[in-house]
């Protein structure tokens, strides 16, 4: 954890916190889980953002930075998470049920957020594990369908088990309220399982190797360009570390809130 996010979680509960309900909770598998809370009406962020979400401890509450991953209209906000047997707060948190209390901080902040890149044509989200989450509600933000042509989330995974929200996403987010008619002809989805046989099983730094990340779903050159492509990292510090590496070799500059660029990571979970 950043410096930055210990800060936070010193923040006072009366000023910094507010508490939700617990709506409803998915189990994926042993490892992983999701779950919804009730939104307060004031609570206003900008997709791939994350917010600050604990539960009460002995002296002050226990509070870890989740991503949202629920779409910024949405009257509910969604998380995802591992489980962590003895981590202090994942191993109480994978316990909740609907009805339980949560601790939601007040002020959602990041830089996995559109506002941080250039105008482009094609917008690569790429993520492992849990980095997933933040790219859920980007990819269900309409706005995001007006600024890119083409939206490619590619969700790399050890386990099949482990690709959480598959489902919705090999439909395209069919059934969207908002962007299922723009996502069907703009959104792909790349799932690749490293770990147990699956269509797709190369890492990511792979994928965009050999070029098989930019399938026949994806229009344009294969290979990154950053005069058109505009790419979001989530999840392992490894691939964050590799990929950002590679899209500097080819010319892309990272973006800020203060001036956007080519690529973005979460900078407040790194280092």
């Amino acid at each position: 954890m950043s410096d930055r996010i210990a800060a936070m979680t010193q923040l006072a509960p009366s000023a910094a916190l507010t508490v939700e309900k617990v709506t409803s909770v998915r189990h994926w598998n042993e490892h992983l889980f999701s779950f919804k809370i009730t939104r307060p009406a004031s609570f206003r962020f900008r997709s791939g953002e994350f917010v600050m979400i604990g539960l009460a401890g002995e002296n002050r509450p226990l509070l870890r930075a989740y991503s949202i991953a629920s779409p910024a209209w949405s009257d509910e906000l969604e998380f995802l998470s591992i489980k962590v047997p003895d981590g202090p707060l994942t191993s109480r948190l994978q316990q909740i049920a609907p009805g339980d209390d949560l601790f939601l901080g007040r002020k959602p902040t990041g830089t996995l957020v559109s506002d941080a890149l250039k105008p482009g044509r094609r917008l690569f989200l790429l993520a492992t594990g849990t980095g997933l989450a933040p790219f859920l509600s980007i990819a269900r933000d309409p706005d995001i369908y007006e600024m890119f042509s083409q939206i490619v989330l590619v969700h790399s995974v050890r386990r099949i088990s482990d690709l959480a929200f598959r489902d919705e996403l090999e439909a395209q987010l069919a059934g969207d309220p908002l962007v299922q008619d723009q996502a069907l002809l703009q959104f792909s989805y790349v799932p690749t399982v490293t770990r147990e046989p699956f269509p797709t099983g190369k890492r990511i730094g792979a994928l965009i190797e050999d070029g098989s990340l930019f399938g026949p779903a994806v229009a344009g050159p294969a290979r990154f360009d950053p005069d058109i492509d505009r790419v979001m990292l989530c999840g392992s510090m490894a691939m964050i570390r590799d990929t950002a590496a590679m899209l500097e070799a080819l010319g892309f500059a990272e973006g800020s809130n203060a001036a956007p660029g080519d690529y973005v990571i979460e900078r407040a979970f790194v280092g």
